[in-house]
């Protein structure tokens, strides 16, 4: 099953999530910049719904709030943010290397590193 998709706000508190293994709503508002932090509220709803989708879980209940932990790596989550991107550049990987090298997003270093990550999945191949 592919990684479900996640709006910025959704990403922002699987975050303040993968920082830590078990968190409290409370401490996942307060990750958020002071201005603008959403409401305790918001951040509740929004937790709840990653929870109903299978990306967030609760772990136990301490007093009278309950901890929660990702249930999907962060690693997931980049590759399907990713493969959103290359879709909307029609899968095609140049038009968005292109793009971030004309952006200065993409340095020398990047593409060594690209490099050798694909001489090494070459080599895992043969």
């Amino acid at each position: 099953m592919p990684a479900p998709k996640l709006s910025r706000m959704e990403y922002q508190i699987m975050e303040a999530l993968w920082e830590k293994s078990e968190i409290s709503l409370r401490e996942i508002q307060e990750s958020f910049p002071a201005e603008p932090r959403p409401a305790y509220t918001t951040i509740q709803t929004m937790v709840y719904r990653l929870e109903a989708k299978g990306i967030v879980r609760r772990v136990r209940k301490v007093g009278n709030f309950h901890l929660f932990a990702a249930s999907i790596t962060r690693d997931a989550a980049q590759r399907r943010l990713v493969d959103d991107l290359l879709t909307l550049f029609g899968g095609r990987s140049q038009l968005v290397m292109a793009h971030l090298i004309k952006g200065g997003k993409l340095s020398l270093a990047d593409v060594k590193e690209a490099e050798k990550m694909l001489r090494q999945l070459s080599s895992k191949e043969k």
